[in-house]
């Protein structure tokens, strides 16, 4: 009986491992392929506060496309100062049509460099209403950079690889980031420690909160890396307003950590609202490669502690969450109207109020932003947008301490400055009218938000 029993148990146990080698063998793989054009403004085109004199280091626009059993899901990194509503809109549905997927399975963020260009084709379309052409950005030139680079994420599909492997890895990014507001003993901003400081009195204060770590996710195709995203919160300005369009340090960083390794390398700035290199920039030029060197050492320390894990298909989540963040109440009509029409005024002040009025109009007719969360295997990447505060990614991190917890922000620009509700009190240039479009209540809505994607 116990012979026949014993039999009978190792006939059920084959039966199951059969049936799970058929289940593993029937996984869909995943397939990774990326995409890199060149995203630099003409000569004359208007950079964030300057026409473009000339590049100094070839800006770009980049992006890795993650195929799996359910649609393609786009990331996307561009060496801009920030990508805003119908920028947003016709990156989305070019990239959505070239790879035959939803334009809610598509990321847009940038790094938010200086010297370099904007976006908004809404507030674009208003001015150009009114007689005036770029003059916030060479629409033309923008709307040429989204068409190529559809068209190369397009033809990247064909060389699309196979990836058993995802790699997770973190560094400490040292004498980089410092938070930006410095406060005094009545609790309000005393200084803004702004990313470069003449003042060595405002630099030797405390470093303040801030995330060290930058993360790094890796593809391959068993020992063959494929590409490699890294994830890091500080303002990437070192010096700007030269006319010369370039990627700053992050993108010094990166180009060189990519040419070291041979492997593709997409970049994406953190929650660095509030965080700068103020304490460690005095604003010199020879200070760009020095930081750009500690970011890399970064990249390189995160590389070296890579763990890789197999993966297949069922590894992959794509979540996502719209939500309708809390307009600023400085923000009026009749008043933005009065000077986006306003013909004597300056182009400058036109442009701002156009982008201004596109938030409003899109806050009143409950045009959402969507926030989103790429899971694989135990690592999780928030893509949040406008600059948001180090807190929230502080707290994403707390949220989910069983995983691996990145985030990228600078999407959709139209928010501006995401502060956390206190900080609208305390005063400081992140809160202020010219610099936040969203006011108290946006910390609950978001924080409940990163909650339900990356824990329900």
């Amino acid at each position: 009986m116990r012979t026949k029993f014993a039999w009978c148990l190792v006939l059920i146990l084959l039966i199951f491992g059969m049936i799970g080698a058929r289940a593993v063998e029937s996984a869909t793989p995943i397939k990774v392929a990326t995409f890199n054009v060149d995203a630099s403004p003409p000569i004359g085109a208007p950079l964030a506060y300057d026409p473009t004199k000339g590049i100094q280091t070839p800006l770009s626009c980049r992006g890795i496309v993650i195929l799996s059993d359910q649609k393609p899901i786009i990331l996307v990194s561009v060496d801009w100062i920030g990508i805003a509503s119908g920028g947003q809109t016709v990156f989305k549905e070019a990239l959505a049509q070239a790879a035959n997927t939803d334009v809610n399975r598509i990321t847009i963020h940038t790094i938010h460099q200086h010297d370099a260009p904007r976006c908004d084709f809404d507030a674009d379309a208003l001015l150009v209403a009114e007689g005036l052409e770029n003059a916030g950005f060479d629409a033309r030139h923008a709307r040429s950079v989204v068409q190529n680079a559809a068209a190369a994420l397009k033809e990247s599909l064909d060389s699309a690889t196979v990836v058993t492997h995802v790699g997770i890895g973190e560094g400490t990014v040292k004498d980089v980031a410092s938070n930006r507001r410095i406060m005094g003993p009545d609790g309000k901003v005393l200084h803004t420690r702004y990313t470069a400081t003449r003042d060595p009195k405002i630099r030797e204060f405390p470093a303040g909160t801030i995330d060290p770590k930058l993360k790094s996710i890796s593809f391959w195709n068993k020992d063959r890396p494929l590409a490699v995203l890294t994830y890091y919160a500080t303002h990437p300005q070192s010096y700007y307003r030269t006319g010369l369009a370039n990627p700053d340090f992050p993108g010094i960083a990166r180009n060189a950590q990519e040419k070291d390794l041979q492997v593709t390398h997409i970049h994406f700035n953190g929650a660095g609202g509030n965080i700068g290199a103020g304490k460690w920039n005095d604003g010199s030029q020879s200070n760009r490669q020095v930081l750009a060197d500690k970011v890399q050492a970064g990249m390189q320390e995160a590389w070296e502690s890579t763990k890789k894990h197999s993966i297949n298909s069922d590894d992959l989540l794509w979540k996502t969450k719209n939500v309708f963040l809390p307009m600023a109440d400085h923000l009026v009509e009749e008043e933005l109207v009065a000077k986006v029409n306003n013909k004597d005024a300056k182009a400058d002040d036109r442009w701002y109020a156009a982008k201004h009025l596109v938030w409003l109009r899109r806050c009143e007719s409950k045009d959402p932003i969507q926030i989103s969360c790429l899971g694989i295997k135990q690592a999780r990447v928030l893509h949040m947008p406008g600059e948001m505060f180090v807190e929230y990614q502080l707290a994403a991190q707390k949220m989910a301490p069983d995983h691996f917890v990145a985030m990228a922000a600078y999407g959709d620009y139209a928010p501006g400055y995401v502060c956390t509700d206190i900080a609208y009190s305390q005063g400081g240039y992140e809160s202020s009218d010219r610099a936040s479009r969203v006011k108290p209540g946006v910390e609950k809505i978001l924080m409940d938000a990163m909650r339900e994607l990356l824990v329900k």
